[in-house]
C-alpha cells in the first residue's frame, strides 16, 4: 500500500521493483532448494549469515546484526553486489528455523523495526530465529536518496495548494526523477518487490532454511505473494497481515485510501465527542465540519512548526492520516489537536509525521554518495542514511511496481476528473491522497509482473489477514487477493479497527503464532472479533 510523503521524512515509520526479464517463474523446481535455472548464482545461495552484536546506542543487546550478498542485477551475478542488513533475535530453546518479518512501507527498515518492536514477537522465539532485514535500497543497504529533489517533489505535487498547472508540475517531476536516479546511483534501476523477493530466496538459503516462514505487514504482503508466485516450492509458513492488492493502479490505491482515512476519522471522532476534553466539541456533524475548516484554514495561514518551518493544513492530515493507523493512538493524537488548537504548538501532530523526531531533510551530493558509495561497498554507516531515504524508496518501489505511465497530456486532461473523484470520497484526506496518481511520472514504466502473473499460486496453505476497519488496506484487499492467489490463501477476518491485526488483537495474534510454530491453520473464513477495552475479543 503507498503511502504520502511526508514533508517531514521518518527515521522509523511502519503501520507500521525494477524492470524484469520475460523468464520469471521457474518451471518444475524439482525440490525446494533447487537453484533457478539461468545465470550461475552459486556464490550468492551458497553464503552463511556471520552474526555478531548489534553496533548503536538503541539497539537492544540481545539482538544480532549481519547482512547477505546480493547481486545488483540478477541476470548479470557477475557484476556488482549489494550487501543487505538482518538482525535477529534468536530462538530460546531449539530452533526450527528463521521467520522472517517484513513490516511494510515500502521504505522500511527491517533491522530498526525489529530494533524498537520486537517484544511483539518474542512468543515466536519459541521456535524461531526471528530475523527481519532492510531491503535493497533502504536503511544500510545502500539507501536511495532523491537528495534536494525530495523536496522539490513535494513542492511540485499541491504543498498546501491544489495542482493548478498541470504541465508545469510534470515538468518539475520529471526534473525530479532525472535527480533521484543522480543520487542513488545503479540500485535505483534495480529496486522494486521483485527484486527484493529474489532477495529473500538468498536469504533464506544463506540462514540455512529448506523452506521461507515469512509474516508480513501492509506493503510487506505484496511481497510474500510475489515470493510465493516466483518460488512457489520453497514457500513455508507464511502470514499476510494488512493484504495490499496485486492489481490497482496508483490512482485506485488512493482512492481506496482516502476513503479508509476518511472512514477512520469519522469513527476517531465519533469517540473523541464522548470525551468533554475532545477539541472538536461533543457533536460528531459538528466536528466532521470543524476539520474541514481547521485545515483550510491552516492551508490559507500556517503556524511556525517546531523548527520555525509553515505548519500547513495538509501538513496536519498527513499527521492525522499516520495517526489513524491505530485505535491506541486515538487519546494522543486528541491531545495533539488540542495542543494546536489552543496553543498554536504541533509538536505532537509533527510527532507522528516522523516518528516522534522532527528534523529538517539532510540532502546535497556528498550525503548522497556517503550513502550509496560504491556498489559491493559494504553497509551504509547509520549515520549516513539520508533523511528521505524512506520517502525516496517508497516511490521508487511503488513506481517500479506499476506498468502505467499515461503520457503528460493524458495525466492533465483527467487530473480534473481525478480531483472530484478524490474529494468526493474525502473531503479531508482526497487532496492529499490525489498526488500518488503523479509520483511516477518521469520514471521508467514498472514490471507487469505483478498484475499479470501472481496469481493460482501452487504453494503451501497461507494465512491472509483482512482487518474491517482498516484505513490502508481495505478488507476488500484481503478476500480479491485471497481469490487471486487461489485456493492456498486461506482468510482470517479481523473484525476490528486499525491497520494490520497483528498487534491490535489478541485473537489474531494468536492465530498467527499457532499457525507459525505448530501449523495450526484457521478454517478459511473463521473470524476475529472486536476487542473490548480489556483487550479480550468479543
Amino acid at each position: 500500500m503507498q503511502a504520502k510523503l511526508s514533508t517531514r521524512p521518518s527515521v522509523r515509520r511502519c503501520a507500521v521493483s525494477g524492470a524484469l526479464g520475460l523468464s520469471l517463474l521457474g518451471a518444475g523446481l524439482p525440490t525446494a532448494v533447487a537453484r533457478e535455472s539461468g545465470p550461475d548464482l552459486s556464490r550468492f545461495y551458497d553464503q552463511r549469515v556471520t552474526w555478531a552484536a548489534c553496533e548503536g546506542m538503541e539497539m537492544p543487546k540481545d539482538l544480532q546484526c549481519g547482512k547477505v550478498t546480493v547481486p545488483l542485477d540478477y541476470a548479470r551475478p557477475g557484476g556488482q553486489t549489494l550487501d543487505l542488513a538482518l538482525a535477529r533475535y534468536r530462538a530460546t530453546g531449539d530452533s526450527r528455523g528463521s521467520v522472517l518479518l517484513n513490516f511494510g512501507g515500502p521504505g522500511g527498515s527491517g533491522v530498526s523495526e525489529l530494533a524498537a518492536g520486537g517484544k511483539d514477537f518474542m512468543h515466536l522465539t519459541n521456535g524461531y530465529d526471528v530475523v527481519s532485514f532492510d531491503p535493497r535500497g533502504i536503511g544500510r543497504s545502500s539507501p536511495v536518496t532523491c537528495g534536494p529533489a525530495t523536496m522539490k517533489i513535494i513542492e511540485a505535487t499541491g504543498g498546501d495548494q491544489p495542482v493548478t498547472d498541470p504541465e508545469d508540475v510534470l515538468g518539475r517531476l520529471r526534473e525530479a526523477a532525472a535527480e533521484c536516479a543522480k543520487f542513488s546511483g545503479p540500485v535505483l534501476h534495480h529496486m522494486g518487490t521483485v527484486d527484493a523477493a529474489r532477495d529473500m530466496d538468498v536469504m533464506r538459503s544463506a540462514l540455512g532454511d529448506r523452506h521461507l516462514n515469512y509474516l508480513g505487514f501492509s506493503y510487506g504482503t505484496r511481497l510474500g505473494a510475489v515470493y510465493a508466485a516466483r518460488f512457489p516450492d520453497n514457500v513455508g509458513r507464511v502470514v499476510l497481515d494488512g493484504v495490499d492488492t496485486l492489481t490497482e493502479p496508483l490512482a485506485e490505491q488512493g482512492l481506496a485510501g482516502a476513503r479508509g482515512q476518511q472512514t477512520a476519522l469519522e469513527n476517531f471522532l465519533d469517540w473523541c465527542v464522548e470525551d468533554i476534553a475532545c477539541p472538536f466539541g461533543q457533536d460528531a456533524r459538528a466536528a466532521r465540519e470543524q476539520v474541514g475548516r481547521i485545515v483550510a484554514s491552516l492551508d490559507s495561514d500556517p503556524v511556525p512548526s517546531a523548527f520555525g518551518e509553515p505548519f500547513s493544513g495538509q501538513d496536519m492530515v498527513g499527521a492525522m492520516g499516520q495517526a489513524l493507523y491505530s485505535r491506541d493512538l486515538w487519546p494522543s493524537l486528541e491531545r495533539a489537536v488540542a495542543q494546536l488548537l489552543e496553543d498554536g504548538d504541533t509538536r505532537g501532530l509533527e510527532g507522528f509525521s516522523s516518528g516522534g523526531v522532527t528534523f529538517p531533510v539532510r540532502s546535497g551530493p556528498d550525503a548522497a554518495s556517503r550513502a550509496r558509495g560504491p556498489a559491493g561497498a559494504g553497509l551504509t554507516d547509520e549515520e549516513d542514511i539520508p533523511l528521505d531515504n524512506l520517502p525516496a524508496a517508497l516511490m521508487a518501489v511503488n513506481c517500479a511496481d506499476d506498468p502505467d505511465r499515461p503520457a503528460a497530456a493524458e495525466v492533465a486532461g483527467s487530473l480534473d476528473r481525478l480531483r472530484a473523484r478524490y474529494e468526493e470520497v474525502s473531503p479531508v484526506f482526497g487532496r492529499y491522497r490525489l498526488t500518488q496518481v503523479l509520483m511516477c511520472h518521469g520514471r521508467p514504466a514498472g514490471t507487469d509482473y505483478i498484475r499479470e502473473d501472481v496469481k493460482d499460486v501452487d504453494t503451501a496453505r497461507m494465512l491472509l489477514v483482512g482487518t474491517r476497519g482498516d484505513p490502508a488496506t481495505p478488507y476488500r484487499w484481503t478476500t480479491e487477493t485471497a481469490k487471486r492467489l487461489g485456493s492456498s490463501a486461506v482468510v482470517l477476518d479481523n473484525r476490528g479497527e486499525g491497520h494490520t491485526g497483528y498487534a491490535s488483537s489478541e485473537c489474531v495474534h494468536r492465530k498467527v503464532d499457532d499457525f507459525l510454530l505448530y501449523g495450526s491453520l484457521p478454517p478459511d473464513g473463521s473470524s476475529c472479533g472486536p476487542e473490548d477495552p480489556s483487550g479480550e475479543a468479543g
